[in-house]
Formats: structure tokens, C-alpha cells, sequence
């Protein structure tokens, strides 16, 4: 049970900080790659932004459930 909680934990981990690398400073994904300035998140950039809460989420309750087991 612990070898699966710490494999999710690791995955997860890294998901998170690849999620992370992933957005760009405030800026948007339109400004980031040149395009028009734009002060709501649409389509990949809310999904990544949504991705991120999600991810972060499950990395904190695996790593409380750990140090419950």
C-alpha cells in the first residue's frame, strides 16, 4: 500500500512542477507566444490553470494520508 501511495506521490510530484513550469508569469498564453493581451483565462491556459489545483490537491492528500498510514 505505501509503495502505491509513494509512486502516486512521486508522479503527481512531478506533474505538478511540470504543470507549474508550464504557465507563464501572469502573462497569459497569448502574450507568452506573441499574441494579443487577454485579462481572462480561455481555452488551454484555464485548463492548465484548473490542472494545476487539481494536481496540487491530489499530491497534499496522498502525502497526509502517508503520514495517517
Amino acid at each position: 500500500m505505501k509503495d502505491i501511495l509513494l509512486s502516486i506521490q512521486l508522479i503527481s510530484g512531478a506533474l505538478l512542477t511540470l504543470v507549474i513550469l508550464i504557465q507563464t508569469g501572469g502573462k497569459g498564453f497569448a502574450r507568452g507566444w506573441g499574441g494579443a493581451s487577454s485579462f481572462t483565462r480561455r481555452g488551454l491556459e484555464r485548463v492548465v490553470f484548473r490542472l494545476t489545483f487539481v494536481v496540487a490537491f491530489v499530491f497534499i492528500a496522498v502525502s497526509i494520508f502517508q503520514i495517517v498510514l
